[in-house]
């Protein structure tokens, strides 16, 4: 059953998949919220414009799921939330993972699940509760059918950036990466690292496993779709991008530009045009 559901997650023509990621509003931290204060107006955009996926909580999925017909984009289940993303490290720290997670998928029609494995420094506790929560969620996604998608977080010390900036240390990605495959991983949804062109080497280490490439922080538009370019190159399966795209002017433009690249090939020159 897990395979039917991936064939819903990835596009039958390039066997690529561009999810847009709205779960911001699941882990409370100011400034989250730019762009998604409406999420049905927001996910009402994205429809339009028909990425693969549009990643949701539970609070939020019925907002995808009402809109009929069977054409909309599937949906991604958040199943997780944690409280680490702001300046300084709370001295009580978790990553929690919602109750019956793949169940929840199941009733929600999800296409998948995806739950975090976060590497930050100073806060191994973290960690360890994310690779209890994986363990949990993996018996229950083989039970239901429910493809897994882990998501491996290197963080870059959170005084100097906050909690959502990558540390982008390929070695370091990789490692992590690794580990969420042998712990079931269905999909990997991974750090971009500095240098875009080694990216082959974390495409390598997770074995067969389809990695899609998380956005990172905010840049340009020229930036994003130059660095999604050289990913598809380097053999990433598609990509998970939030952020870039709903804090973009031109929030439809910038996500039929990625598709083009995504699932086209198209050069950046000619995804830049489709921004007007």
């Amino acid at each position: 059953m897990k395979d039917f559901r991936l064939k819903r997650l990835f596009n039958p023509k390039s066997g690529r998949c561009f999810d847009v990621a709205v779960d911001h509003g699941f882990f409370n931290e100011p400034g989250f919220l730019k762009g998604i204060e409406s999420m049905p107006k927001t996910i009402e955009t994205l429809v339009e414009a028909a990425p693969d996926a549009i990643q949701l909580t539970v609070g939020q999925a019925r907002h995808l799921q009402s809109h009929p017909g069977r054409f909309k984009p599937s949906l991604v289940l958040r199943v997780d939330t944690a409280n680490i993303y702001g300046k300084q490290l709370p001295e009580y720290r978790f990553s929690a993972m919602i109750e019956e997670a793949a169940l929840q998928a199941v009733q929600l029609d999800a296409a998948c699940v995806c739950v975090n494995l976060f590497q930050i420094p100073g806060a191994p506790d973290v960690t360890g509760q994310c690779v209890d929560n994986i363990l949990r969620l993996k018996v229950d996604c083989d039970q239901y059918g429910i493809p897994m998608m882990v998501e491996p977080l290197v963080f870059a010390p959170n005084e100097e950036a906050g909690g959502y900036m990558v540390d982008g240390d390929v070695v370091k990605i990789m490692h992590l990466v690794r580990q969420a495959v042998e712990l079931g991983a269905d999909i990997i949804k991974a750090d971009p690292c500095d240098d875009p062109s080694e990216y082959h080497r974390v495409i390598e280490i997770a074995q067969d496993v389809p990695v899609l490439v998380r956005g990172g922080g905010r840049v340009s538009g020229g930036e994003i779709l130059s660095r999604t370019s050289v990913l598809m190159e380097q053999g990433a399966r598609g990509i998970v991008y939030g952020r870039n795209v709903i804090h973009h002017a031109n929030p439809a433009g910038m996500t039929a530009a990625l598709m083009a690249i995504v699932h086209d090939r198209a050069t950046v020159e000619a995804a830049m045009a489709m921004l007007g």
